[in-house]
């Protein structure tokens, strides 16, 4: 998916995608009320985490009509974007005090988030609705969640700045492929891959639990963030490999 490919989808799938995202904003809006009630969180944190959500959804969207074959967006999209709801919520979380109730709220978000990571796909599946649009989709939230646990990482103090590679690399790797285009050839699948996503996601949850501190924190974002370097490098060996 390009930026070329951003349009408005027609009206069946417009109507049933902008739905589903204006039903889980108003579920952010009170969960970012009652966050606010039992955390001290800043009165800005609904403005954030909607504007977060609302941004994230305005950019999807546009890639449905090309990448989505179906007439409505279907319930393992929506399973995502409530997974994409979730990560708005922990986003707009940096920048806010860094006390242990705040961090323990990153952890138990990222855990929900984590544990409907899988579902979305079954249900495409089950339903017959898989697309490229909903693969995309998910990894895509998978990666922005795993920046922000990073980031949220960093503002705690359980590793230096260095543990924000960790959310930064795939961004990089897909950054390099618009000047080198041997980089945007296809990979096969991994199951490599997936579990070295899986164990980046467990290790910085792990990491911000109010419990874990350095140097613990720090020695476990370092060796996940090493194994997760070995396996781009791997990706990228691969793709220079195989370039015409």
């Amino acid at each position: 998916m390009i930026a070329t490919d951003w349009r408005l989808p027609d009206a069946p799938l417009r109507a049933s995608a902008v739905t589903t995202t204006l039903i889980l904003l108003a579920a952010l809006v009170c969960l970012a009320q009652i966050a606010r009630s039992g955390l001290p969180l800043g009165a800005s944190y609904a403005l954030k985490s909607s504007a977060a959500f609302a941004g994230m959804m305005a950019i999807s969207i546009g890639f449905l009509q090309r990448h989505h074959r179906f007439e409505r967006f279907g319930p393992a999209n929506q399973i995502t974007t409530a997974r994409a709801m979730l990560v708005a919520l922990i986003a707009s979380l940096i920048g806010e005090p860094r006390v242990p109730e705040v961090a323990f709220s990153a952890v138990a978000a990222g855990v929900l988030v984590t544990m409907m990571d899988g579902v979305d796909g079954w249900l495409a599946r089950r339903h017959r609705i898989a697309s490229a649009f909903g693969a995309r989709f998910d990894m895509e939230i998978d990666a922005l969640l795993i920046l922000v646990l990073a980031v949220l990482s960093w503002q705690f103090g359980k590793a230096g700045a260095w543990v924000v590679l960790s959310g930064l690399l795939r961004y990089a790797f897909v950054a390099a492929g618009s000047w080198a285009a041997w980089m945007n050839a296809p990979l096969p699948a991994s199951r490599r891959r997936q579990t070295i996503c899986v164990i980046q996601t467990a290790a910085l949850t792990l990491v911000m639990l109010p419990a874990i501190a350095p140097p613990v924190s720090t020695v476990v974002a370092a060796a996940s963030l090493c194994a997760l370097v070995c396996s781009f490098l791997v990706d990228i060996l691969w793709l220079w490999r195989h370039a015409p």
